[in-house]
């Protein structure tokens, strides 16, 4: 397993088996303009070439970033891979005044070992556009 920070030689081949629970998933060529759209990201890449973890980062790269996403499959959870990835992540983004991310309580501890702070957060969601497919087009 290795991680790195770049989708070099990764296509959504890669990049299977994601976002799930969710009822409309993004697409593998979605997830992977995601990524490459991403101002940083952290992937964990098996001897396979396949990626099993990832997180993401988004930021204006000047005083705050945002982490909306970090998933690791199911049969690779429980090996540190999230905590892996999170430290990749936030040594990425260690130049930057603020970085925020909302999660639900029962993960809340593990992101207090990595040394965020509990906060309150707002959202809203339009589920409808979860899939990242333009309306009408599937």
């Amino acid at each position: 397993m290795r991680l790195t920070d770049s989708l070099d030689g990764l296509t959504p081949e890669n990049l299977q088996g994601f976002f799930v629970g969710w009822p409309n998933p993004p697409t593998p060529e979605t997830f992977h303009r995601l990524l490459a759209g991403s101002y940083r990201i952290s992937l964990a890449v098996d001897e396979h070439g396949q990626v099993v973890g990832f997180a993401q980062a988004i930021s204006d790269g000047v005083l705050t970033a945002f982490i909306p996403l970090l998933e690791v499959l199911p049969e690779h959870q429980g090996r540190g891979l999230g905590t892996a990835l999170m430290r990749h992540l936030l040594g990425q983004l260690e130049h930057l005044y603020a970085i925020d991310l909302s999660c639900e309580d029962d993960v809340v501890p593990f992101y207090q070992r990595l040394g965020l702070g509990r906060a309150n957060a707002m959202y809203r969601r339009n589920y409808g556009r979860q899939s990242g497919v333009p309306q009408g087009h599937g």
